[in-house]
């Protein structure tokens, strides 16, 4: 059987891994292993603010040489950061997919951080702040973490504040790309009609040229915190309220389990427990969701839903029906294959989107090591029972803590 990913490690220690497909348009990217976790207590907003700059100039390129490098060609490039990785992705014709590599070597190794332009990129990051300030939908999710997370390094917003933003200066970014941009936390990805042979030929040529370099410092598994209810007054329409508790890392054995649960309850489907309780049957709410956000050593389940103020005690009467019969009532034979499926097709139907698998097989290989086929992902759910759902149910869904926007 023809093995679905090449791959191969340059002697600095960076993975490579490639999908061969039938394309004209070839999405590569670069995921590192370093996010807003990573920083220090003055440094918050510098994983971000780096991401920002990283496209203002380099050692051979001008801010606007950067920019036009890839959109004169047609392609684009760009780059995100999480809690724990930025990257960096482009996507151009499979012609340029060398173009492409040389670009990303370029802003990741080479960038410059020119002081006036990382003041102007300041700016624009106050600008986004503000515009997250108003959007109360995005806020509560932060906020919750920061209470979830308080103490660690894992519990404030990505984007910084303001305040800690104005005392951020180039050398401090240098220094956090020396600390963190290692190559032996960075894997990068490709998906495209790229041949085995000029895939090595390329990122031996760019990414192999740079220096090795190793992650020194360790993060730190966040400690618990007391179970806790609050409430917060905001000008608005509606009631917001996220409830939530700490939940499994990556490499949980529980993980496939929680994300069958998370589905069940508040999934993307419109079937969802909580979307037919509160939408559908009553029309209480216009959005309800779960999530469930793993990372390498801890993660986050979640409950967000919105309402009119004089509705919000009937929604939680509602929901909290909703988990207990999670919790109590095994699934029949029936509700746990529809679960399953529901899962595997929309794994499966993502998967073809070359672009978001490209970045998820990034973050795969940084955090395992190798992607698991479909095939292999579908042999575990398959194993899963009524009662590790359940199981899963009894062990989060007791400690849940809330914030609430009134």
């Amino acid at each position: 059987m023809k093995e679905e990913f090449f791959t191969h490690t340059l002697s600095n220690g960076i993975r490579c891994v490639l999908k061969t497909v039938r394309s004209e348009v070839c999405f590569c990217s670069m995921t590192i292993g370093a996010g807003s976790r990573d920083e220090r207590e003055q440094e918050k907003g510098i994983a971000h603010l780096l991401e920002h700059t990283l496209f203002k100039g380099t050692e051979r390129r001008k801010a606007y040489q950067v920019n036009c490098r890839l959109e004169n060609l047609g392609g684009e490039i760009n780059a995100f950061t999480t809690k724990e990785e930025t990257v960096v992705h482009a996507t151009v014709l499979r012609g340029d997919f060398a173009k492409a590599v040389e670009l990303m070597d370029d802003i990741i190794f080479h960038s410059t951080f020119p002081h006036e332009e990382v003041e102007k990129e300041k700016e624009v990051i106050y600008d986004e702040i503000n515009m997250y300030k108003d959007s109360p939908d995005e806020r509560i999710y932060d906020d919750f973490e920061d209470l979830l997370f308080a103490g660690s390094e894992l519990g404030h917003n990505i984007l910084g504040s303001k305040r800690t933003l104005a005392k951020l200066h180039t050398e401090q970014i240098k220094e956090f790309v020396e600390r963190n941009y290692t190559t032996d936390r960075m894997v990068f990805a490709a998906i495209g009609n790229i041949s085995p042979k000029r895939f090595v030929t390329t990122v031996e040529r760019y990414f192999g040229a740079e220096k090795a370099s190793l992650r020194q410092s360790q993060r730190t598994v966040p400690e618990m915190v007391e179970r806790f209810s609050k409430s917060v007054t905001k000008q608005q329409h509606q009631v917001r309220e996220v409830l939530g508790a700490r939940a499994y890392s990556l490499d949980d054995k529980r993980r496939l389990a929680l994300i069958l649960m998370t589905n069940l309850l508040g999934g993307p489907s419109a079937a969802s427990r909580l979307n037919v309780a509160l939408r559908e049957r009553r029309a209480l709410t216009y959005c309800v969701e779960a999530l469930y956000t793993p990372l390498s050593d801890c993660g986050m389940f979640s409950i967000y839903f919105s309402c009119e103020k004089d509705k919000l005690e009937r929604c939680r009467e509602i929901l909290h029906k909703e988990l207990w019969r999670i919790m109590n009532e095994p699934l029949t034979a029936r509700q746990l294959s529809v679960a399953k499926k529901q899962f595997i097709g929309g794994f499966a139907i993502s998967a073809e989107n070359n672009e978001a698998y490209m970045l998820s097989v990034g973050k795969s290989f940084l955090s395992f090591g190798g992607v698991d086929s479909i095939e292999a992902i579908y042999r575990k759910v398959e194993e899963i029972g009524p009662e590790d759902i359940m199981a899963v149910a009894r062990d989060i869904l007791p400690g849940l803590s809330s914030l609430t926007y009134i």
